[in-house]
């Protein structure tokens, strides 16, 4: 697995989370915040928050990627923020709209997608006009939701959340991420403090569908065939199941990711209220 698809694939895992937590807490008004370290080649690589907002039916979750240590001073500069909002329901999450903006060395980019009737419309800054190759079709997007929404919607799956392709699209590149349980594990041999009962354990794959990539075809097929591994685990008294740890082997060496806090928080009245608008 290629560094940039690892990285995609565990933004979307350590996300779901959050969003998991809302399910069967819909009264809930209330805070999540997760932080995860990940390291690669075993030195100090990115960080990863996750916040979460519930108030009802209601959610807003932002997530920031960005780089520290080591990596952090001697590569490119990368900051990756993530936006997602709308409802849920016992049938899964009800995407409203979800937002990247990202900032590799001294270039921004942000983009925005909205959800309406089934349609999709996107926003770019700076504008975006990809060449007819690398252009993504109407079909193509249909029923693929951003980053953030996409990991969403894994999170409320709860158990099921392994057995599943998810449609990504972060306005450049179309891909499928394919969810597969391999197992599971007990929380003492998966050495994750504070779990609860066993983990599941499932393989991410990642299949590009189209877009603006950077290998060529014939390698991305090839790099398919090495997944990210990511350990689910309880944390809480609910059935939900959080990202716990996770691993994916890249030409360059092995990332390697795990929580690092867990802390959940009501809402005050000023925030249930700001949701509201």
């Amino acid at each position: 697995m290629r560094f940039r698809k690892a990285m995609a694939a565990i933004a979307l895992s350590v996300a779901a989370p959050a969003a998991a937590s809302a399910q069967g807490a819909a009264s809930d008004a209330r805070q999540v915040d997760i932080a995860y370290e990940i390291t690669f080649a075993g030195l100090s690589g990115f960080r990863i928050d996750v916040t979460a907002k519930f108030n009802g039916t209601s959610y807003d979750v932002e997530s920031r990627t960005f780089k520290e240590g080591i990596l952090k001073a001697v590569t490119m500069n990368y900051d990756g923020r993530n936006r997602a909002w709308g409802g849920f329901s016992p049938q899964g999450a009800r995407p409203s709209a979800g937002s990247l903006s990202i900032v590799v060395g001294d270039k921004p980019r942000t983009w925005v997608a909205q959800y309406a009737g089934g349609t999709i419309q996107e926003t770019h800054n700076p504008a975006y006009k990809p060449s007819p190759q690398n252009t993504i079709s109407d079909e193509q997007r249909r029923g693929s939701l951003d980053p953030l929404s996409a990991a969403l919607s894994v999170g409320m799956a709860g158990d099921a959340a392994c057995d599943r392709t998810v449609q990504s699209n972060d306005g450049k590149r179309r891909i499928d991420i394919i969810i597969r349980k391999i197992g599971t594990e007990p929380a003492a041999k998966a050495g994750v403090p504070g779990a609860q009962g066993d983990l599941l354990v499932c393989e991410i794959f990642t299949r590009r569908v189209a877009g603006e990539f950077d290998e060529a075809p014939k390698e991305a097929e090839t790099e398919r065939e090495r997944p990210m591994r990511v350990w689910l685990a309880r944390m809480d008294q609910t059935q939900m199941r959080y990202p716990a740890k996770l691993e994916a082997q890249t030409g360059f060496g092995t990332i390697r990711g795990r929580i690092l806090t867990f802390r959940e928080r009501p809402l005050t009245p000023e925030e249930s209220q700001a949701m509201r608008k």
